[in-house]
């Protein structure tokens, strides 16, 4: 998630994230957004892992960890994760990883473009990142 817009950038879905899926999945999102200043992350294995801290510091990233068992200094990704949570995935019954990335690329789409939020003086991140940009 991008603090600055709000932006849902990726949701990566599979029965386990190792580190080397988190790192390949940055590398794609540097290519089409460009290397973040920094990352605010929890502590979970595959983001402290070695693999990652070097990716960072390859990269010129900081890497921002939240102290453990304080999700809310993470609080826009835990706002946005229960809202994903009670809109796609409390909300259907999927049988198959497939279904689960179609409806979740479907709702970034809308996430992004079409829901306005109130913090972003109800545009959307997408309206709100065009209106901000030089």
């Amino acid at each position: 998630m991008d603090d600055f817009n709000r932006e849902a950038l990726r949701i990566e879905i599979d029965t386990n994230l190792p580190a080397r899926r988190v790192v390949r999945a940055l590398d794609e999102l540097i290519e089409l957004r460009g290397r973040p200043a920094a990352l605010r992350m929890d502590n979970g294995p595959e983001l402290t892992s070695d693999e990652l801290e070097k990716w960072a510091r390859r990269h010129g990233v900081e890497r921002r960890f939240i102290q453990p068992g304080r999700p809310m200094q993470n609080g826009f990704v835990e706002r946005f994760n229960r809202t994903y949570r009670e809109e796609v995935l409390d909300c259907y019954v999927f049988e198959t990883l497939a279904e689960v990335r179609q409806m979740t690329t479907e709702w970034i789409t809308r996430y992004n473009e079409i829901r306005r939020h109130e913090s972003l003086g109800n545009l959307s991140p997408r309206q709100y990142l065009m209106a901000k940009s030089p």
